[in-house]
């Protein structure tokens, strides 16, 4: 797989199919904000069902990785997945 930049947008969707398909709810009842900070690193918490849920890197990553199989029909182990802060688009991730 070449390089591939997944956009702020595409990374809170694929966190809301991930938290949908874990707790049985359609994904449009999920809300995710994604967050950075110098001790945390990068996290998301979801609100599902009146309860927070928190991901972190490693959550965040499993849940590109089933949106990267499910919506691009690749294989989601063939490439690293990094995350970047951007002054401009936010959170993204590399995929190389």
């Amino acid at each position: 797989m070449a390089e591939l930049m997944i956009e702020e947008q595409d990374i809170i969707n694929a966190i809301c199919l991930y938290q949908a398909k874990h707790k049985f709810v359609p994904a449009e009842q999920v809300e995710v904000e994604l967050f950075y900070d110098d001790v945390e690193g990068f996290y998301a918490e979801a609100f599902v069902n009146g309860m927070t849920v928190t991901m972190n890197t490693f959550d965040m990553t499993q849940a590109l990785r089933m949106w990267i199989e499910e919506q691009l029909h690749q294989d989601p182990y063939a490439t690293g997945i990094k995350f970047l802060l951007d002054d401009d688009r936010g959170i993204i991730a590399s995929l190389m």
